[in-house]
């Protein structure tokens, strides 16, 4: 289950400081939008790449509504934070729509993220190359296990936690990861704050502790998978729905192959 520490006012994952006049009207444009709508938009992003790798450049509202498993006139009202969006009668071009989210998400600046806790899920996370398409860029890899500093995962070598502050600010990163043990989780948040991250994402099930001007994010994926089990009981017992149960526990038409770790 996805968690976000609110910070004050909705703040689209992953903003953090702007630069020139561009990403700050991005920035402004993104604080204008509900959170619930923020979260939809990240949904029409991964059908709009998916629609773009095959090769469509038109997309109806009731078919990008449909793949995304929402009404049609919720997602017009979503796209219309995002100002004039579509042709009545034509559809949205995928590519001009694409571009107008990844602003609203804050995408288009890309972002450079270091992670800690180099364990399977660790690893698993460096390795996953969807980030850098969708605009993360992993910088850094830390731990405290001797055995694991200064070996390489992928085209980074692991370095000791001791020296995360200063790694921070030579990389410029921007979002900080947790896949540590649930009892170093809050040390290494503490930390990843001290070293001026404002965008964390924790996938540990403890409820972290993070200033206000932090944005949370926690991913527990025992949670996840409590939800897919209640969702199967009931499909048990109800063969003929097609529904599944999304992350808010609101139903979803989504189809039922989706990831928790690839976003």
């Amino acid at each position: 289950m996805t968690e976000q520490h609110q910070a004050r006012g909705p703040v689209a994952p992953g903003v953090t400081a702007a630069v020139g006049p561009s990403a700050s009207a991005a920035v402004a444009e993104s604080r204008d939008i509900p959170q619930a709508t923020v979260s939809r938009l990240a949904s029409y992003l991964r059908v709009l790449e998916m629609l773009a790798d095959d090769g469509a450049t038109i997309v109806s509202s009731e078919e990008l509504a449909k793949a995304c498993g929402v009404g049609s006139a919720k997602l017009r009202k979503d796209l219309s934070f995002l100002g004039p969006n579509g042709v009545r009668g034509v559809g949205y071009d995928v590519t001009r729509l694409r571009k107008r989210i990844e602003r609203a998400l804050g995408l288009d600046r890309g972002h450079r993220v270091v992670l800690v806790g180099v364990g399977n899920l660790g690893r698993a996370l460096a390795g996953y190359g969807g980030f850098v398409r969708r605009g993360f860029a992993m910088v850094a890899l830390f731990d405290t296990d001797p055995d694991l500093v200064g070996t390489r995962v992928g085209d980074l070598v692991v370095r000791h936690i001791d020296t995360l502050d200063g790694a921070c600010a030579d990389l410029q990163a921007t979002i900080g990861v947790i896949a540590t043990p649930d009892d170093a989780a809050q040390q290494v948040c503490d930390a990843l704050v001290a070293a001026g991250l404002r965008c964390v994402m924790s996938f540990s099930p403890v409820a972290l502790d993070v200033p206000d001007h932090v944005e949370l994010r926690r991913v527990d994926l025992a949670a996840e998978m409590q939800l897919l089990s209640f969702s199967s009981a009931r499909n048990n017992e109800q063969p003929a729905s097609a529904q599944v149960i999304g992350s808010s526990g609101v139903p979803s038409t989504e189809p039922r192959n989706g990831s928790v770790i690839a976003p």
